[in-house]
Protein backbone atom coordinates (compact mmCIF):
# COMPACT_ATOMS: atom_id res chain seq x y z
CA UNK A 1 0.00 0.00 0.00
CA UNK A 2 2.59 2.33 0.71
CA UNK A 3 4.73 2.04 -2.70
CA UNK A 4 1.02 2.55 -4.20
CA UNK A 5 0.29 5.62 -2.03
CA UNK A 6 3.86 7.41 -2.94
CA UNK A 7 3.71 6.44 -6.59
CA UNK A 8 -0.01 7.97 -6.80
CA UNK A 9 0.38 11.11 -4.90
CA UNK A 10 3.72 12.28 -7.32
CA UNK A 11 1.06 12.65 -10.05
CA UNK A 12 0.01 16.16 -11.32
CA UNK A 13 -4.14 16.67 -11.34
CA UNK A 14 -5.68 15.83 -13.94
CA UNK A 15 -8.95 13.72 -15.24
CA UNK A 16 -7.74 10.54 -16.23
CA UNK A 17 -3.53 9.50 -16.52
CA UNK A 18 -2.81 6.54 -18.65
CA UNK A 19 -0.53 3.87 -17.19
CA UNK A 20 2.87 5.18 -18.50
CA UNK A 21 2.83 8.06 -16.54
CA UNK A 22 3.53 5.84 -13.08
CA UNK A 23 6.52 4.35 -14.93
CA UNK A 24 9.01 6.77 -13.43
CA UNK A 25 7.28 7.23 -10.17
CA UNK A 26 7.48 3.40 -9.57
CA UNK A 27 10.96 2.91 -10.87
CA UNK A 28 10.10 0.28 -13.57
CA UNK A 29 7.16 -0.45 -16.37
CA UNK A 30 6.11 -4.02 -14.39
CA UNK A 31 6.35 -1.94 -10.80
CA UNK A 32 3.84 0.35 -12.43
CA UNK A 33 1.36 -2.36 -13.57
CA UNK A 34 1.51 -3.95 -9.89
CA UNK A 35 0.68 -0.39 -8.63
CA UNK A 36 -2.35 0.02 -10.44
CA UNK A 37 -3.74 -3.15 -9.74
CA UNK A 38 -3.39 -2.63 -6.28
CA UNK A 39 -5.11 0.65 -6.52
CA UNK A 40 -7.91 -1.20 -8.43
CA UNK A 41 -8.02 -3.64 -5.45
CA UNK A 42 -8.62 -0.95 -2.79
CA UNK A 43 -10.72 0.87 -5.30
CA UNK A 44 -9.00 3.89 -5.41
CA UNK A 45 -8.54 3.63 -9.15
CA UNK A 46 -11.00 2.88 -12.01
CA UNK A 47 -9.84 1.24 -15.39
CA UNK A 48 -10.59 3.33 -18.22
CA UNK A 49 -10.03 2.63 -21.92
CA UNK A 50 -6.52 1.47 -23.47
CA UNK A 51 -4.32 2.13 -20.53
CA UNK A 52 -6.10 4.97 -18.44
CA UNK A 53 -7.41 5.11 -15.44
CA UNK A 54 -8.54 7.70 -12.78
CA UNK A 55 -7.96 7.86 -9.37
CA UNK A 56 -9.65 8.66 -5.97
CA UNK A 57 -9.68 12.13 -4.65
CA UNK A 58 -8.83 10.44 -1.24
CA UNK A 59 -5.39 9.07 -2.00
CA UNK A 60 -4.30 12.44 -1.38
CA UNK A 61 -5.24 11.63 2.74
CA UNK A 62 -2.10 11.03 4.88
CA UNK A 63 -0.98 7.09 4.75
CA UNK A 64 -1.60 7.43 8.40
CA UNK A 65 -5.19 7.69 7.37
CA UNK A 66 -5.24 5.50 4.81
CA UNK A 67 -5.79 1.68 7.36
CA UNK A 68 -9.37 3.37 7.99
CA UNK A 69 -10.36 3.91 4.88
CA UNK A 70 -9.59 0.59 3.38
CA UNK A 71 -12.68 -1.04 4.80
CA UNK A 72 -14.70 1.89 3.28
CA UNK A 73 -13.16 1.50 -0.27
CA UNK A 74 -13.76 -1.75 -0.47
CA UNK A 75 -17.62 -1.77 0.30
CA UNK A 76 -17.48 0.84 -2.09
CA UNK A 77 -15.92 -0.75 -4.84
CA UNK A 78 -18.35 -3.72 -4.26
CA UNK A 79 -21.34 -1.91 -4.09
CA UNK A 80 -24.51 -3.07 -6.23
CA UNK A 81 -26.53 -0.93 -7.74
CA UNK A 82 -30.42 -1.01 -8.94
CA UNK A 83 -32.68 1.01 -10.73
CA UNK A 84 -36.38 0.86 -12.28
CA UNK A 85 -37.66 3.99 -12.78
CA UNK A 86 -34.23 6.08 -11.97
CA UNK A 87 -35.75 9.13 -10.31
CA UNK A 88 -36.18 9.37 -6.87
CA UNK A 89 -39.56 7.38 -6.97
CA UNK A 90 -36.49 4.50 -6.57
CA UNK A 91 -35.19 6.11 -3.23
CA UNK A 92 -38.21 6.67 -1.91
CA UNK A 93 -39.28 2.74 -2.57
CA UNK A 94 -35.65 1.50 -1.14
CA UNK A 95 -36.85 3.83 1.86
CA UNK A 96 -40.17 2.34 2.63
CA UNK A 97 -38.97 -1.40 1.87
CA UNK A 98 -35.39 -2.21 2.27
CA UNK A 99 -33.99 -2.51 6.27
CA UNK A 100 -30.16 -1.77 6.42
CA UNK A 101 -27.74 1.17 7.68
CA UNK A 102 -27.79 4.41 5.90
CA UNK A 103 -24.51 6.02 4.41
CA UNK A 104 -23.11 8.40 1.95
CA UNK A 105 -25.06 11.06 0.41
CA UNK A 106 -28.78 10.41 2.27
CA UNK A 107 -27.17 9.88 5.21
CA UNK A 108 -24.31 12.69 5.11
CA UNK A 109 -27.72 14.89 3.80
CA UNK A 110 -29.49 13.96 7.26
CA UNK A 111 -26.53 14.97 9.14
CA UNK A 112 -25.37 18.07 7.32
CA UNK A 113 -28.36 19.08 5.21
CA UNK A 114 -25.89 20.38 2.95
CA UNK A 115 -25.73 18.81 -0.49
CA UNK A 116 -28.50 17.50 -2.22
CA UNK A 117 -28.01 13.40 -2.04
CA UNK A 118 -28.36 11.59 -5.27
CA UNK A 119 -27.86 7.95 -4.36
CA UNK A 120 -29.30 5.67 -1.75
CA UNK A 121 -26.70 3.98 -0.17
CA UNK A 122 -27.58 1.02 2.43
CA UNK A 123 -25.42 -1.52 4.11
CA UNK A 124 -27.56 -4.63 4.70
CA UNK A 125 -26.85 -8.23 6.09
CA UNK A 126 -26.91 -9.99 2.82
CA UNK A 127 -26.37 -8.33 -0.62
CA UNK A 128 -27.55 -11.34 -2.80
CA UNK A 129 -30.88 -11.35 -0.95
CA UNK A 130 -31.46 -8.05 -1.00
CA UNK A 131 -30.71 -7.97 -5.12
CA UNK A 132 -32.95 -10.69 -5.41
CA UNK A 133 -35.82 -8.81 -3.90
CA UNK A 134 -35.26 -5.85 -5.63
CA UNK A 135 -35.46 -7.67 -8.86
CA UNK A 136 -38.63 -9.36 -7.38
CA UNK A 137 -39.80 -5.48 -7.65
CA UNK A 138 -38.68 -4.71 -11.50
CA UNK A 139 -35.37 -3.17 -10.77
CA UNK A 140 -32.48 -3.84 -12.74
CA UNK A 141 -29.11 -3.83 -12.04
CA UNK A 142 -26.48 -1.04 -13.62
CA UNK A 143 -24.38 1.68 -12.29
CA UNK A 144 -27.25 4.23 -13.39
CA UNK A 145 -29.38 2.89 -10.90
CA UNK A 146 -29.87 5.32 -8.02
CA UNK A 147 -29.88 2.99 -4.84
CA UNK A 148 -27.06 0.56 -4.05
CA UNK A 149 -26.39 -1.96 -1.53
CA UNK A 150 -23.38 -3.03 0.37
CA UNK A 151 -22.25 -5.60 2.44
CA UNK A 152 -22.37 -4.80 6.23
CA UNK A 153 -18.60 -5.57 7.05
CA UNK A 154 -16.40 -3.39 9.76
CA UNK A 155 -17.27 -1.35 12.46
CA UNK A 156 -20.71 0.46 12.99
CA UNK A 157 -20.09 1.24 17.10
CA UNK A 158 -19.61 5.07 16.01
CA UNK A 159 -21.76 5.55 12.75
CA UNK A 160 -21.12 9.33 12.34
CA UNK A 161 -17.82 8.02 12.14
CA UNK A 162 -17.95 5.60 9.97
CA UNK A 163 -20.36 7.72 7.69
CA UNK A 164 -17.57 10.62 7.63
CA UNK A 165 -15.02 7.75 6.73
CA UNK A 166 -16.73 6.37 3.67
CA UNK A 167 -16.96 9.93 2.83
CA UNK A 168 -13.83 10.58 3.06
CA UNK A 169 -12.59 7.20 1.26
CA UNK A 170 -15.03 8.12 -1.75
CA UNK A 171 -14.07 11.44 -1.83
CA UNK A 172 -15.13 14.17 -5.00
CA UNK A 173 -18.49 15.83 -4.01
CA UNK A 174 -18.05 13.13 -1.26
CA UNK A 175 -15.41 14.99 0.43
CA UNK A 176 -17.77 18.11 0.78
CA UNK A 177 -19.81 16.09 2.96
CA UNK A 178 -17.31 14.59 5.35
CA UNK A 179 -15.76 18.51 5.59
CA UNK A 180 -19.73 19.19 6.79
CA UNK A 181 -20.08 16.17 9.15
CA UNK A 182 -16.24 17.27 10.40
CA UNK A 183 -17.83 21.26 10.87
CA UNK A 184 -21.32 20.28 12.70
CA UNK A 185 -19.81 16.65 14.70
CA UNK A 186 -16.64 17.44 15.71
CA UNK A 187 -16.81 15.79 19.29
CA UNK A 188 -17.89 12.67 17.34
CA UNK A 189 -14.89 11.78 15.68
CA UNK A 190 -11.79 10.10 16.45
CA UNK A 191 -10.49 9.74 13.29
CA UNK A 192 -10.11 12.88 10.96
CA UNK A 193 -9.05 13.61 7.31
CA UNK A 194 -7.23 16.48 5.86
CA UNK A 195 -8.51 18.93 3.48
CA UNK A 196 -7.63 21.76 1.51
CA UNK A 197 -8.27 25.03 3.19
CA UNK A 198 -10.20 26.95 0.21
CA UNK A 199 -12.58 23.69 0.44
CA UNK A 200 -13.09 24.10 4.27
CA UNK A 201 -13.70 27.40 3.87
CA UNK A 202 -16.28 26.93 0.97
CA UNK A 203 -18.14 24.26 2.85
CA UNK A 204 -18.15 26.48 6.11
CA UNK A 205 -19.81 29.45 4.05
CA UNK A 206 -22.19 27.07 2.85
CA UNK A 207 -23.40 25.97 6.28
CA UNK A 208 -23.63 29.57 7.71
CA UNK A 209 -21.88 28.64 10.61
CA UNK A 210 -20.27 30.74 13.19
CA UNK A 211 -16.90 30.01 13.95
CA UNK A 212 -15.01 32.52 15.67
Amino acid sequence: MGLALSAVQGLTSKPAYHISDLYELAGSRATAYRVMNRLLELGLAERLNRGYFSIRSSVSQPYSIWPYMVQSLQSYRQARYFGRAYDDSDVNYAKRALQGVLTLDYRAYELTGFQTPHTYYLYVDNVSRVAGELRERNFSEGRAGRVAIMQKTGSFDNEIQRVYLDCLAVGGRSSLDAIAIELLYPDSLTVRGEFRADLVAKVKEDLSVGFG
